[in-house]
């Protein structure tokens, strides 16, 4: 299991982990504030990470939420065949972990823990679990 604990695992993985979520947020539409409390950073470290001007590595819990929004990414395009994949997480949802929120808006809220369990429960929906 990656636990993203090693400064040289960090320094490795950071530039793929950026990459990757800098693309979820332009395809899942999210603001920069959105972005940058998803990813746990602030919205000025985000304007740095979105316009690649971002030179260190992540921090564990940072790679956490960047690994936590990829898989859940993962897991909507396996599940969806259209657009709802992109559009899902910006909808209102009455999934028991949602409360009627937005997945995005309750994985702000609920941060590492939430966004764990939102992945957990798309690979569940999707038959993965």
């Amino acid at each position: 299991m990656q636990t993203f604990t090693t400064a040289p695992d960090r320094e490795r993985l950071s530039p793929i982990a950026i990459k990757a979520f800098r693309k979820i947020v332009e395809h899942w539409k999210l603001t920069n504030a959105e972005a940058a409390m998803l990813l746990g950073v602030s919205e000025s470290t985000w304007d740095r990470i979105k316009r690649g001007s971002w030179d260190q590595p992540l921090s564990q819990d940072q790679l956490t939420r960047a690994s936590a929004a990829i898989g859940i990414h993962k897991g909507l395009r396996l599940l969806f065949a259209d657009d709802m994949s992109v559009r899902w997480p910006k909808l209102v949802n009455s999934g028991p972990i949602f409360q009627r929120r937005s997945p995005v808006d309750a994985m702000i809220e609920g941060g590492i823990p939430l966004m764990l369990e939102t992945r957990r429960y798309v690979d569940a929906i999707r038959g993965g679990l």
